[in-house]
């Protein structure tokens, strides 16, 4: 019965024990992770398009689109209202809400 009681000591003793168990917990850690990766909006390897704006209406704003495999990336310059282009033509609100584009004089159709 000593022969007994004696193996059940160094079965409780093991260090290696404590090491498997480390490596377990570290297993689930990295499963879980790997999980929230791909549920992640932005997965790379998702072939979805997906838009996310970064700090909205701040100076330091960035907007990135990714379609696919391909990511822009579009930082906010800070001015306002700079660029080439001609108006094209003229907008309304109307009262319920909805919009009505009114085309330059001329403009070709």
């Amino acid at each position: 019965m000593s022969r007994l009681r004696l193996m059940e000591d160094l079965e409780a003793d093991d260090p290696i024990l404590s090491v498997v168990n480390l490596i377990d917990v570290f297993l689930v850690i990295i499963a879980a992770l790997l999980l929230a990766v791909a549920n992640s909006s932005v997965n790379p390897f998702s072939s979805e398009s997906v838009t996310v704006i970064k700090n909205p209406g701040k100076d330091n704003m960035e907007i990135i689109v990714k379609d696919g495999q391909k990511v822009d990336r579009y930082k906010a310059s800070g001015e306002i209202g700079e660029g080439q282009g001609a108006k094209a033509g003229v907008a309304y609100r109307l009262k319920d809400g909805s919009m009505v584009y009114v085309p330059e004089a001329g403009e070709g159709r």
